[in-house]
């Protein structure tokens, strides 16, 4: 099998693309779609400041890394949930890419609030841990954007994140939730960042082979409370389904992208009672749920800086790429 570009012996078969490439064309050619992806949907502009929400797996590592690479002043925000070791590393992982990029990073902890474990506050709250994780990581992530002075919130959900979203919602109708799954979600004032997935068009697998031809440590272990997810279930589903017909995970989210239009279905937030940001009850989901914890005096923000790293030294890869 060889390279559709150089001719020389193909490493990656990308078969919804009907595709093959070297190590090398493929690196370019994954940059080339996700820079084309920001500027055709104007994800992060020239003067936007972007936040990167890094989690230390391969997803927020690799658009990190690549936002910063193509000029982006890209810092990033660590939400700390005491998961034991598994939080312990993630964080570590996202520290080095801080110190390789020459990055800033802030990590969200909660001495106090987390000392039971997210699983044993879950259970007293009765919500599950994903859901419970979900509530505290969209408030923090969305508050840090706007009192940072950061203009644009970007993450690194990929293709198969959002297709597995996206079936999950149909199967069960859930209407209210499907304007919420676009690639941006627009910004309202200053108290509702704007969020962007630069990722969105990219499979799982193109990302994590990025990950690993430019040298990006990063956790592989997933979360252990993510077991048992239906998401899971519903990315084995699609998986097969991608055997059988490839490009339909991309089908299937261009498809969506064409008949929802954010603008038209999106209600405007009000804002909550009692932290002042975005809610469409009177008081939002995460005062709710943590202000019987005291959240606002036990929540720890450090941020790290290291020294700048120069573009050729944030981009040279163990790989030799």
């Amino acid at each position: 099998m060889k390279c559709r570009i150089c001719g020389n012996q193909a490493n990656i078969r990308l078969s919804a693309y009907n595709t093959a490439l070297c190590n090398t064309d493929f690196i370019s050619f994954f940059e080339r779609r996700v820079n084309r992806t920001i500027q055709k949907y104007k994800l992060i502009e020239t003067n936007d400041v972007p936040l990167v929400a890094v989690s230390g797996g391969k997803d927020s590592l690799s658009l990190w890394f690549l936002l910063t690479l193509t000029g982006a002043a890209a810092d990033g925000i660590y939400i700390d949930l005491g998961i034991d070791e598994y939080s312990q590393i993630s964080f570590e992982k996202s520290k080095r890419m801080a110190e390789r990029l020459g990055r800033r990073l802030y990590r969200f902890s909660f001495p106090g609030l987390f000392e039971k474990g997210i699983g044993e506050l879950a259970r007293i709250m009765k919500r599950a841990p994903c859901s419970l994780c979900g509530v505290v990581k969209r408030y923090l992530m969305n508050r840090a954007c706007v009192d940072g002075g950061y203009t644009v919130l970007a993450t690194g959900h990929n293709l198969d994140d959002e297709a597995s979203a996206l079936l999950g919602n149909l199967l069960y109708w859930k209407e209210e939730y499907l304007h919420k799954k676009g690639i941006a979600l627009e910004g309202r004032g200053t108290y509702l960042a704007k969020k962007v997935k630069p990722f969105f068009l990219c499979s799982e697998r193109e990302v994590a082979a990025y990950a690993i031809l430019r040298g990006i440590d990063y956790i592989y272990d997933e979360c252990p409370y993510s077991e048992g997810a239906k998401s899971l279930l519903y990315k084995s589903l699609l998986n097969k389904v991608e055997e059988v017909s490839p490009a339909t995970k991309i089908r299937f989210i261009k498809g969506y992208m064409e008949r929802v239009k954010e603008e038209e279905v999106r209600a405007e937030p009000d804002r909550c009672t009692l932290c002042g940001y975005p809610s469409y009850a009177e008081v939002c989901n995460f005062c709710r749920l943590f202000e019987r914890f005291g959240i606002a005096e036990s929540l720890k923000i450090e941020s790290y800086e290291p020294a700048r790293a120069s573009l050729q030294e944030a981009s040279a890869s163990p790989s030799g790429l």
